[in-house]
């Protein structure tokens, strides 16, 4: 402690500076009388008078303070607040002082507040109060004090907080002592569990212990005087009761205990006398039911009047009476009983809004004819607007509309009975809906058209008929086709269409087929079942299939062609017998066509020879031309055949090219025709006619011989013609007549009429045809 004077000293030195009076100080509750609270250090230059230091007051008042003391130090006046010798700081009490202090230097006066917080200290917690006192605290209680009564509290300020154990560490041993005191962890000082009767007049000295922290505790003292008690003095706390039980307690039940003060005391009934449904404890007073309290059957029990009397066991004049009043209530005891207990209903999805399911009776057993009220609950969110309650009848709400997944097929809820009685009861009748399904709507199908290859080989898909049906489950659809091809079939559950059988465009184009459609499962009768019907259209695809075919599919043709003209040969006619509307074909050349002489112009065949060699054959020259015949169009794939053309190629020279008309006299069976041929004109140089001239003398003699030659020919062939040779003359004519146009260039003069015979070459004696109106020959 000294050095801490000296520390705050030092302290004080060091902030003489200070001039203004106001500080804020904390004091454990802990420190004791003398503690130095607070050293003040002030300046004072005036010797005379002396300066002062006062404590003008304190708030709250006290006399924990000293007056402060003012000494001077190396020219510096120190100021000292010490406690003062009654001090006990408690911050329980009183943790809050505020100080006014006064300085007075000569004329200079100032003063300031001084504010001290006292600050809780545990580990100084003591007991306080006239418990701690070595006196002790002195109560008095009555002999009569019920045993195990509580009868005195030990307040200890701030040990509650810091779980304090409570103990009495003096003896209480027979025969001073009736029994042991006992105190708990709350302070509650209770009596003896035999109680203090007979012990009037005595003092029992119970010294405690109070224990709190780490090996910290205090001690006290507590007196415990035994008051006598006058036997005349028997009496009830409280002189009129009304007390209200329930109907349904059970017989032997505590209704009430009357409290009576007295020695010895003992209870019973006056009235009313006997009591056929409460008694009560003679020795502790508790009031119990002897009978069930049921007012339907004892409607007198629902108020009924008691009246209970105290006395004392060894003088019964010396008693009390009190009236108390039961008061039984009406308690709802059973629920509402409801006939049928399960309500179970089956409807099917078409029943109409008003539909009565079922009816509901319901009695009250407790109250028989009161009413009821009946609410209907679901069980699920899945449609609570199906069913309703009307009164007590369940009805059909809204259309039940079983066409949706999981929508409606089942229903449950629950009829939920509730009476009117205390308390409320409730009975819930559970209600099981069953909705069957009702094959309501027809299936349907939309028509529909498929396309398929003319070669489309068996078991080939078309396509598939989608049916639809409203009924719940969707679309439960069985296929059938009625009398329809046997081309097709259609598959039984999915609606596929295959191809069973061959195609041919040419025979039917267009396939129609009737699909009818029976729905199943869709019913609570399985028998039950709606069809439909839809027609599809099988249009078949032209695939080319057939090869053209060509007439006459050889031909041998002579013709004699002048020089640069083109001729037309011959015309290619083909056809398709099975597809005779196929008129579209392409042709080409594809063989034989040596030097290009020959060109195709669609279906003709045309001799093209506008520049010629310098040395025509006299000889025929023969060609044996492959003509390609394709059909042309969209159809595929495309077909061919070839035409085989022999052409034998004979000239024909002339030595001036002019225009002429050509008439040829033909037999009966020929068509006479008129040939009109334009011939370009030239006009040669002079020379170059004498060169032509010498040049055409030498052929014209040349040709003169080959005549004669020809002519003596002919003489004998039309001498001695032959059967045969006649009969392939006239077949050849006509077969050229029909093959060839009759145009060809011929000189200016008119050739000599000859009719078609068979002649033989002299030189080498063979026979051949000649066609006097072509110059055609064709060796036989």
């Amino acid at each position: 402690m000294v050095l801490l004077r000296l520390f705050m000293l030092l302290f004080a030195l060091v902030v003489s500076d200070l001039h203004s009076l106001s500080w804020f100080i904390n004091v454990s509750e802990s420190q004791g009388p003398g503690t130095v609270i607070q050293f003040f250090s002030f300046n004072c230059s005036s010797y005379t008078p002396t300066p002062t230091l006062e404590l003008l007051n304190v708030q709250p008042p006290t006399t924990f303070f000293n007056p402060p003391s003012l000494a001077r130090w190396q020219g510096t006046y120190v100021g000292k607040l010490t406690l003062s010798s009654s001090a006990r700081l408690d911050a329980l009490m009183v943790n809050h002082y505020k100080l006014w202090l006064k300085f007075t230097c000569g004329n200079y006066v100032t003063q300031g507040p001084l504010f001290v917080d006292v600050q809780r200290d545990l580990s100084h917690i003591q007991c306080a109060g006239r418990f701690a006192s070595p006196a002790g605290e002195m109560i008095q209680v009555p002999e009569t004090v019920r045993p195990g009564a509580r009868l005195y509290i030990l307040l200890l300020p701030g040990l509650e907080l810091h779980g304090a154990q409570m103990s009495i560490i003096s003896a209480q041993d027979p025969p001073h002592f009736p029994g042991p005191f006992s105190i708990n962890e709350q302070g509650w000082l209770q009596a003896p569990s035999q109680g203090l009767l007979g012990q009037a007049q005595k003092v029992f000295q119970l010294q405690i212990s109070v224990s709190f922290g780490q090996r910290q505790s205090c001690q006290g003292m507590v007196m415990v005087k035994v008051l006598p008690v006058s036997s005349s003095q028997v009496s009830f706390l409280k002189q009129a009761q009304n007390i209200t039980i329930p109907e349904n307690l059970a017989p032997g039940s505590e209704v009430v205990q009357v409290w009576a003060q007295g020695v010895n005391l003992r209870y019973e009934i006056l009235s009313p006398m006997p009591s056929p449904f409460f008694s009560i404890g003679r020795e502790d007073g508790v009031v119990r039911t002897t009978a069930p309290l049921e007012l339907a059957c004892t409607p007198g029990t629902a108020v009924s009047r008691l009246q209970v009397k105290a006395f004392e066991q060894h003088q019964p004049r010396d008693s009390a009476k009190l009236n108390f009043t039961l008061n039984v209530p009406l308690v709802n005891l059973w629920p509402p009983r409801c006939l049928p207990a399960l309500l179970l209903s089956q409807i099917p999805e078409t029943a109409p809004v008003g539909t009565v399911l079922t009816t509901l009776t319901c009695e009250d057993p407790d109250s028989v004819g009161a009413t009821l009220d009946y609410k209907l609950w679901f069980r699920s969110s899945s449609d609570p607007a199906s069913l309703c309650l009307y009164d007590r009848a369940l009805e059909v709400n809204a259309t039940l509309d079983c066409d949706t997944p999981g929508s409606c097929f089942q229903h449950a809820a629950s009829i939920l009975v509730l009476d009117g009685g205390q308390p409320q009861m409730t009975t819930e009748v559970p209600v099981l809906v069953m909705v069957t399904p009702v094959n309501e709507f027809s299936p349907a199908c939309a028509p529909r058209m498929f396309r398929v290859r003319e070669d489309a080989v068996p078991h080939t898909l078309l396509g598939s008929v989608v049916g639809m049906d409203m009924d719940y489950p969707h679309d439960n659809i069985e296929y059938y086709t009625s009398g329809g091809p046997p081309t097709f079939a259609v598959d039984r559950l999915s609606g596929e269409v295959h191809l069973l059988g061959p195609l041919d465009y040419e025979q039917q184009r267009v396939y129609r087929l009737t699909v009818l459609l029976i729905d199943h499962g869709q019913d609570q009768n399985p028998n039950c079942h709606r069809s439909g019907s839809c027609t599809i259209t099988i249009e078949v695809e032209d695939v080319n299939d057939h090869a053209p075919e060509c007439e006459p599919p050889f031909q041998e043709l002579t013709i004699y062609v002048p020089l640069g003209r083109s001729v037309e040969v011959t015309k290619v006619s083909c056809r398709i017998p099975q597809e005779p509307q196929r008129l579209a074909f392409s042709y080409s050349i594809v063989g034989g066509n040596s030097q290009n002489r020959f060109i195709l112009q669609g279906a003709v065949l045309v001799h093209s020879d506008l520049v010629l060699g310098p040395f025509w054959p006299e000889q025929p020259n023969t060609y044996e031309l492959l003509i390609c015949v394709a059909d042309a169009g969209p159809s595929t794939p495309h077909l061919s055949t070839t035409a085989t053309i022999v052409v034998h190629l004979v000239s024909w020279k002339a030595s001036t090219e002019v225009t002429n008309i050509h008439r040829t006299t033909v037999s009966s069976i020929m068509t006479p025709m008129l040939v009109t041929d334009t011939e370009a004109f030239w006009q040669p140089q002079p020379w170059f006619v004498v060169v032509l001239t010498a040049t055409g003398a030498l052929l014209l003699l040349a040709l003169g011989w080959l005549l004669g030659r020809l002519l003596q020919g002919l003489a004998q062939l039309l001498q001695a013609p032959s059967k045969p040779a006649q009969a392939l003359l006239l077949n050849s004519i006509q077969g050229t007549e029909g093959s060839l146009e009759g145009f060809m260039e011929v000189s200016k003069m008119e050739m000599p009429k000859a009719p078609s015979s068979v002649k033989s070459l002299v030189c080498t004696g063979r026979d051949y045809l000649f066609n006097t109106r072509t110059g055609a020959r064709r060796w036989l």
